[in-house]
This record gives structure tokens, sequence and C-alpha cells, in this order.
């Protein structure tokens, strides 16, 4: 006989229950007819969601979730896996210079952020000159081991439903004691603070987008992750405390199905309550159809560099220098050190031979010949080789030209070319000597690009919709930290910091849910659509030549938030228009009627094409060969003058050819809506990976750009469904066929996944 394996499960069932108070007794009914006992039911349940959506989360063995699964109501049933969380000069860089708080209403914005807590005794989150929450807000403040919220952090709670958070480590409570939660909520609406810096690097006024806004804090995500079951708690209550944006830096590195991907689930409720989430799209780049959070209802976000990159120079004793980068803040006084390569300084009394010490590790150096020198490492790490070895500093090649990294020893990190031709010095000199001066800061002419790690399109899931939407900032970020996150990518340095640099789509994320926030304020009545519309069709236009995956890396383009606010046209979008969506990707009416809790219908059973859902963004995606032809019905809504008229503009390169019909818009008032189409077509394409243009709608001073790409794409299970069996939730197996990015290894997973 074989034990029967239990283990933690979702059960998602779609809208909220009509009535709330029947939720539990609901749970526990469906769990004893699974177990056959009321009390193993009992012992079963761990958690009920009924305020913004049904489910239940719940331990069960494989033959309790194949009988909840065949169950009336039941959506999908999936395991609690474990997702990864994913400014002085970022906000000036994109023309937003001063807090731009001309609204009223800037302070009744709420956002909410699901992340690792905040510290909320950092200046960031301070709450002077700002009155009472709106009437709205619904929430609390769990104040445990010493939380208190206040005027500007105005909310709070924490989840850890399955008690992975680490006595000694992890803080039971709302406190972030790692410094991502911090780091992205003072980047989205943390107040003006003055000379703030990294240890006199990247000094200036540290600000979020929207500096009176009011942040709300779920914290979901701990020292070992985020768990699906806490990341769907936390969506839950941010939707029924009335938070009017969602920020979310964390994702899986798998797709699943919209039914099964706890983010989608969480920003489709969000959206049928009016709020738009912000996601990261995730750090599996540069590798291609590796984006997360790809949901239409969401806002998904990549990352690319500012005007300022951080340049800490190698002088050699033979005069040469070498540029690298890092967060260096040591003075050396340019005095020279020895100059020592690691595999020349293996510990041999502990059997460590040249290929172990080549790589730096610590405990691998011996100080015989290391102590007071400076060495050269093969491999990238977090420098405590140095404070073991008791050496001066580290030089360390690597290929991520665009990150600058805080360690607790002086340290530059240069190219591996570089490497190779210091270590030939040292190999020439009778006695190779160097120094590793302190970081400079310079303005990166090339920015903004997208960073190599950023997650590329096109969606894995439905490649017809184009992401991500938009990018951001996502490169060295100076924002809030908690003392008790650490002052570099080491574990064993002592140091503490209130504000530190990183870089991810976490950090550009952020920075969009500050700029849609700052748009929310602006006009309280738009939707979550209508919000990113307007953040997408008035995007700064990306160069394409530094960026080879063109829209796959940058999407809309880059975020201008003050032309945000005054889009002239919004391409709105309503819950009808998303269940339409699930129609055509393949999901039947009776899903769509237990996700959306109405009579939502689709018109047939058999999945047709997305080209319909009134997206900002036009994608065709063909298989090699295949005929090109596509019809894109839109309606624009106009935001702007009441009197106003608009002409197309389309760019498109050969072979396609693309026609708007009409081609003028005419208005008469504000919130009149336009319908147009845009027709694809051309001869049939093989191994194109992508082929972009543009359309564009103006009057002469709006300009309401959205972009087309047409590409060849890979088949993918993921991307349709294979029959009505598979989406009525019964049999609905699947497995995706990927690598682990080489970049989720090293010195990300040393820097205790920060970014």
């Amino acid at each position: 006989m074989h034990a029967c394996i239990y283990k933690v499960h979702i059960v998602y069932m779609g809208d909220r229950p009509k009535d709330s108070a029947l939720v539990a007794s609901t749970h526990h009914s469906m769990l004893a007819h699974a177990t056959g006992s009321k009390r193993l039911a009992r012992e079963s349940l761990i958690y009920s969601y009924g305020k913004s959506f049904n489910g239940f989360v719940a331990k069960l063995s494989d033959t309790e979730v194949a009988r909840i699964s065949d169950m009336e109501g039941v959506i999908s049933v999936f395991p609690n896996t474990r997702l990864q969380i994913h400014t002085t000069r970022s906000w000036n860089f994109m023309g937003f210079d001063q807090p731009h708080s001309v609204f009223g209403t800037e302070s009744d914005v709420i956002i909410g952020l699901l992340d690792t807590g905040v510290w909320p005794e950092n200046p960031s989150f301070a709450d002077d000159d700002i009155g009472p929450p709106p009437a709205k807000w619904k929430g609390i403040c769990q104040g445990a081991n010493n939380f208190t919220c206040n005027n500007k952090v105005i909310g709070a709670r924490f989840y850890d439903i399955e008690n992975i958070s680490l006595p000694g480590w992890d803080i039971n409570s709302p406190r972030d004691a790692e410094g991502h939660g911090s780091h992205t909520a003072s980047t989205a609406a943390g107040r003006e603070v003055q000379d703030v810096s990294y240890f006199g690097l990247a000094k200036g006024v540290a600000r979020g987008g929207v500096p009176k806004a009011r942040i709300a804090v779920y914290k979901v995500c701990w020292l070992q992750g985020c768990t699906v079951a806490d990341i769907l708690a936390g969506f839950e209550d941010a939707i029924a405390d009335g938070v009017d944006i969602i920020s979310v830096s964390l994702g899986s590195d798998w797709p699943s199905p919209y039914h099964k991907d706890p983010i989608a689930i969480g920003t489709f409720h969000a959206m049928r309550n009016g709020i738009l989430t912000s996601c990261s799209a995730g750090n599996s780049g540069p590798y291609r159809g590796q984006v997360s959070n790809y949901a239409p209802w969401a806002l998904t976000v990549a990352a690319s560099t500012i005007d300022r990159s951080f340049v800490t120079q190698v002088v050699l004793g033979n005069g040469k220098t070498f540029l690298g980068t890092s967060l260096n803040s040591f003075n050396l006084t340019k005095t020279t050190f020895p100059l020592v390569y690691s595999a020349d300084a293996a510990n041999y009394t502990l059997g460590i031979d040249d290929e172990i010490a080549r790589i730096c590790f610590p405990g691998t150096l011996t100080p015989l010949k290391t102590k007071g020198a400076i060495i050269l490492c093969d491999v990238l790490y977090d420098g405590s080789v140095a404070i073991d070895g008791e050496a001066v500093g580290v030089i360390m090649p690597s290929s991520f030209e665009d990150l600058a990294f805080a360690f607790p020893v002086p340290v530059a990190v240069i190219s591996y070319e570089d490497h190779d031709l210091v270590l030939d010095y040292i190999k020439s000199a009778e006695n190779p000597t160097a120094t590793i001066l302190t970081t400079e800061t310079w303005t990166d002419i090339m920015a903004p690009s997208v960073v190599f790690f950023s997650s590329r399109g096109p969606s894995p899931i439905s490649p017809n919709i184009l992401k991500p939407d938009i990018t951001a900032p996502g490169v060295n970020i100076l924002a809030a930290w908690s003392p008790l996150g650490g002052a570099s990518v080491s574990p064993s340095d002592s140091r503490k910091v209130d504000y530190f640099v990183i870089s991810g789509t976490s950090m550009s994320c952020p920075h969009v849910s500050g700029a849609a926030a700052y748009v929310k304020s602006a006009h309280p009545t738009w939707s979550p659509a209508a919000v990113k519309s307007a953040l997408m069709t008035t995007a700064k236009v990306m160069d394409s030549r530094k960026n080879e995956d063109a829209e796959f890396a940058y999407g809309a383009g880059h975020i201008d938030p003050l032309k945000a606010i005054d889009p002239g046209l919004v391409y709105d979008a309503s819950e009808a228009d998303y269940v339409d969506f699930l129609c055509k990707e393949g999901y039947n009416t009776t899903l769509v009627r237990i996700i959306s809790g109405d009579n939502s219908s689709c018109p047939s059973d058999q999945p047709g094409k997305a080209w319909d859902l009134n997206y900002p963004s036009f994608s065709l995606s063909l298989l090699d060969g295949e005929t090109v032809m596509a019809t894109y019905p839109r309606t624009v809504t106009n935001v702007g003058p009441a009197n106003s008229i608009y002409h197309a503009k389309v760019s498109m390169p050969s072979p396609f050819t693309v026609e708007v019909e009409p081609t003028t818009l005419s208005f008469s008032e504000v919130g009149e809506k336009k319908s147009f189409t845009l027709k694809i077509y051309g001869s049939p394409i093989v191994n194109t990976p992508i082929v972009s243009g543009s359309l564009e709608w103006t009057d002469g001073h709006h300009v309401v750009r959205s972009p087309i790409v047409v590409f060849n794409n890979i088949p993918s299970i993921w991307a349709s469904l294979d029959d009505q069996s598979a989406m009525s939730h019964k049999k609905y197996t699947g497995s995706w066929d990927g690598t682990t990015p080489y970049h989720k290894n090293g010195i990300f997973r040393a820097m205790k996944k920060r970014a």
C-alpha cells in the first residue's frame, strides 16, 4: 500500500459568491465530499477566498484533486507553487523632473503593493502634510511586531498561509526584512527625500511618481519566495480594501493558462472592480517567449536603462586603465597593491586545486598570497572572498554590462575581454600591481535601451496580444530599503542602508504603477483599460537599432507620464470584452460564466482569433508559409477636445500592406466613440522573427500611436488548448519545454533574489 501524499492546492471557483456567509460552509461541504469525512475536511481546509473572488486553499491528495476538479463550479485546481520577486534619477530622465501633483485628487489615489512589505520608518513613507485616508478606504493595519501605519502607509497586511517564513530571518508582520518591498513602494509613491545616496553614489532627491498618493502594503513574499495562496489572498484583500492601482513585481518562470495563473486570476478580478494592475515582465531575457504576467487585462512592464551609469576603473601598474562597473564607494586613494590571480592562490592545505580557486569561493584561497592584495577572479561572485582572504579588493568578469552591483569591499566588474588582458599582465609582469578607483557617475548617451535580462515576448499563451506592453526604468535604481536587507550582494556585509541601488523588472513595474496612479489622479473615473491605453499610446518610440527584439523587448515604447494624462483618444475595454477574448481563446460558456459571475456566453464553443479585443497594439502571429491576412476592429473614445478630427498615418515595411478604414475620425463631444478597422495582408512569410510598423491617429496636437508587429511564431502547447474537454477544466495537463535562464544563478542568487 502506498501512503497518500497530501499537497497544498488552490481551488479556483471564479466570481465571488452571491452569499458570502455561505462561503466557508460551501468549501467545507466540497472537501467533505472529496475526502469522505467532515473531520478530514476541517483538517484539510487552510484558507477560504470569498471577498473578491471564490475559492479555497486545502491539503489534497491526487485523488481528491481529481474529485474536486470534476465538481460543478470549479474552474481549476493547481498546486501552491512559489513565485519569485522579480529613484533619484529615473523620474527626471522621463521628463518628470518635479512632482507634478497638480491634481487635488492625488492623495485620494491608493496604490496596493504585493511584495515583501515596507520599512515604515523610512523617510520615503513619512506622512507630513498628508491628511487622513480617503473615505473609500476599507483596509486595516496589521500592527504585529511593532509595525505601525500612518497617513501615507494607510494599510498593511501579511500572509503566510503555508508557514514558509524563516524564524530569525523573516519578520511576521508587514515589516520588510528584505528591502524589495520598500524599494518598489517608494519608487511608485515615495515622498520627496533630499540628499539621498548610496554611500555618496547616485546622490539626489528620492521620490516616487505620486508622492502624495497612499500606499497599502500586502506582504505576500518572504525570503523563500511568494506562494500562490498568499498572492491570491493579497489580491482578494487589496480589491476589497478599495485600492486604485495594484503593483505586482513578482511572477512565475513558467507560463500557465489564464485560469491556472494566480496573477492572471488576481488581475482579472481587480479589473472587474475597476483596478489596473501593473506587473513586471520578468527577468528571463534575452530569450524570446519568456515574458511573464501576459494577461491582456494586466499592464506588463519591461525594464530599460536610464542616462546614468556607474563606472569603476581599474588601473594597472603599467598604466593601462580598464572601465568596469560596480557601486564602489571605498576609496583606496589611488594606492597600488599587489595583483594576484586567484588560480595562483589556491589553498592547497584544504585540498583546493587551481580550477576551484579560480572561481573565488570563500575559503578557497590562501591569505598567504592574497593578504593585502587585489584578486583577479574568473567568475562573478559576491566579493566575500576578499574578506576571507584578507585582500584589499577584487576584479571579476561579467557580461552584465549595464548592471552595477554593490559589494562589501572594493570591486570592479570588467568585461571578459578585459579580464584576459589583465591576466596577461599578471603573467608577464615581475611584480604586477593594480588599484580600483572609486565609482564615478557617467552619462549613458545610449539610454533608454531594454536591458538584457528583461523578459521578451511574444506571449507564450496569446501571441496575438503583444507583450510586454511598455518599458520603464529598471536598471540601477536608487530607492528606499530595509536596514535588515543588507548593503551589498554579500550576506556577510554587516553595513546598513536606508536607500539601495538594484536592477530588475521589479524596479520598472512600480515606475509604471506610479505613472498609472498619476493618470488616475487626473482622471478618477477612467477604466483600467483607458489608463493602460493612455500610457501605451503616448509612450516614447524606442530605437529598434538598440533593441534587436524591437516590440518584443519594449512593447509600445518608453513611458511618458506627462503626455499620458492627455492622450486624446483611448482604446477602452470592459469585462465583457475580456470575456469575449477568453471565448476566442477557447474557453466555453460554462467556464466564462463561472469566472464572470454573470450570464456571459460565447457565440460558439470553437476557438477563434483574438484580433478583435480592443487593444492599443496590433500583433499578428503566423506559422511559416501561412497567408498574411488579418482584420482588427477597434473603437477609440475621445478624451480630448470636444470638436476634433483625427487622421490616420500608417507605417509598415514591405512585404506587408496595412489599410485603415476610415482614415478620418470626427468627434463632436468628449466621450464619443468611433470605430475603425485595420487590415494587414501580404505574401506568406518564412523565418521572419519580427517586422515592425505603427498606426498613428493625430489631430495636429495629439499623436495616438499603436505598434504593429508581424512575426513567425513557434507553436506551443500553451498557445491554444486541445479541445473543449481541456477547457472545461476536467482533464487539463501539460508541460512547458524551457530552460532555466543563465542569470538565475550566480550573482542573482547571491543577491537573495532582490531583483
